[in-house]
């Protein structure tokens, strides 16, 4: 009896804990979520050096960032002024020819950083250029030590150019011809598409490139080298030409050579006691433009320990005068420089009979600056000379102390016989 009601009672529990509700499980606490480091912004560098080959990079810009650490500074062209900012340079041609009354600014903007405002849209260039066609002999020296000589693509005519690799370069086909002044090419400037032409003014639009060009919606320079009056002043104009390419480290570095061993040879001259007369020229159709007594071809000669007769002039162009004029003040000159174009001195006499008359001419002391010349007339004195007045220099201190200079070997003179 007793283990029946037992087993009934059992039974009767566990039909209770069946029916029984399910016991709730006690929460449990989710996982705290694995932390993930934050990257820092990526911190955008200045450029070490001036980009020379490469634009700054998409995204990268910064304002607050110098993309021209390497500089140029101008201290002998008078004509030039070159402005830093961040991200451009701003370029001025005080007097880009003469009797001009308005300067020419350029507004040199960094590859990848936007253009700044209050420009003309034609005066901003992209720097560094990819390409350059250039108009006059006086620029091609300048890019050919600035290793810039594979960005040319294009020139005005190479029939009076020097430069070897240049010449090689128009044989190989590499160089487009694109013709002079008002008459140049524009519809194959177009096709070429250069980052820039550079050209020079007269200030007569039917006679300049740049009128034409700007129209036709070109990036176009003008480089006013020859209107600078010293030497070393049209020598620094390399550095014009340098910026436009972010070149200014080696432009620096190249006219410091130039400027030190032009001043070394000026120091040659200094004390001088015997500095010999000269005068330079010849007459063009009855008229002989006499270089102005502060032009840089009086500079030269002054630097030269040499008396130029017409030093006590103001001008620094050229001085119309008559044969007679020049005669009565030169008849006994020490020296007779830059006749033109004349082989020997028979040829100066069949130019005109009185020439013979003048003592520098009878003492066979007449020097031409044509020793380095190609078959059509091209003179390098007009050419690579305009970087290099260092070895200009060096040639008029051998003709007029060649005491001074005993080792010297002419570069651009040679003796009229």
């Amino acid at each position: 009896m007793f283990r029946k009601v037992t087993l009934i009672a059992l039974m009767f529990a566990l039909l209770l804990a069946a029916c029984a509700p399910a016991a709730t499980p006690a929460p449990t606490q989710a996982p705290a979520p694995t932390a993930v480091p934050t990257q820092p912004a990526p911190v955008i560098q200045a450029p070490a050096q001036n980009l020379t080959d490469s634009c700054i990079a998409e995204g990268q810009f910064d304002p607050n960032l110098d993309y021209f650490p390497e500089k140029t500074q101008i201290e002998y062209a008078a004509g030039l002024t070159i402005e830093y900012y961040n991200s451009y340079k701003l370029v001025t041609i005080k007097t880009p020819w003469p009797g001009a009354t308005e300067s020419m600014q350029y507004v040199l903007v960094q590859c990848g950083a936007p253009k700044p405002q209050g420009f003309l849209e034609e005066q901003i260039i992209e720097v560094p250029a990819k390409t350059i066609i250039t108009m006059s002999t006086t620029y091609l020296p300048a890019l050919d030590e600035l290793g810039l000589l594979d960005r040319l693509i294009g020139v005005d005519d190479t029939t009076y150019v020097n430069n070897p690799t240049v010449l090689k370069m128009a044989e190989e086909g590499k160089l487009a011809s694109i013709g002079y002044g008002a008459g140049v090419n524009v519809e194959k400037v177009l096709e070429l598409a250069p980052s820039l032409v550079m050209t020079y003014g007269s200030g007569a639009p039917e006679y300049d490139a740049h009128p034409v060009l700007l129209q036709a919606g070109q990036k176009v320079v003008v480089n006013a080298e020859w209107m600078d009056t010293t030497p070393l002043g049209r020598a620094e104009w390399l550095k014009f030409i340098a910026v436009f390419f972010n070149r200014e480290a080696a432009a620096e570095a190249l006219f410091d050579e130039i400027a030190q061993e032009y001043q070394q040879l000026t120091a040659l001259t200094a004390a001088v006691n015997q500095r010999p007369t000269v005068f330079t020229g010849s007459a063009y159709q009855g008229t002989w433009y006499m270089p102005g007594g502060q032009s840089f071809a009086a500079a030269f000669l002054r630097d030269a320990g040499a008396n130029y007769l017409w030093s006590d002039d103001t001008s620094t162009g050229s001085l119309p005068l008559s044969v007679e004029a020049v005669f009565e003040k030169a008849k006994d000159a020490d020296y007779w420089l830059n006749v033109g174009f004349v082989g020997a001195l028979d040829d100066l006499k069949g130019m005109d009979a009185r020439y013979a008359d003048f003592a520098a001419f009878q003492k066979g002391n007449v020097w031409n600056n044509d020793a380095k010349t190609n078959a059509s007339g091209g003179n390098d004195y007009y050419e690579s000379a305009v970087i290099h007045p260092e070895w200009v220099l060096a040639d008029l201190i051998f003709i007029f102390h060649p005491d001074l200079l005993p080792n010297h070997q002419l570069v651009y003179y040679r003796q009229v016989k």
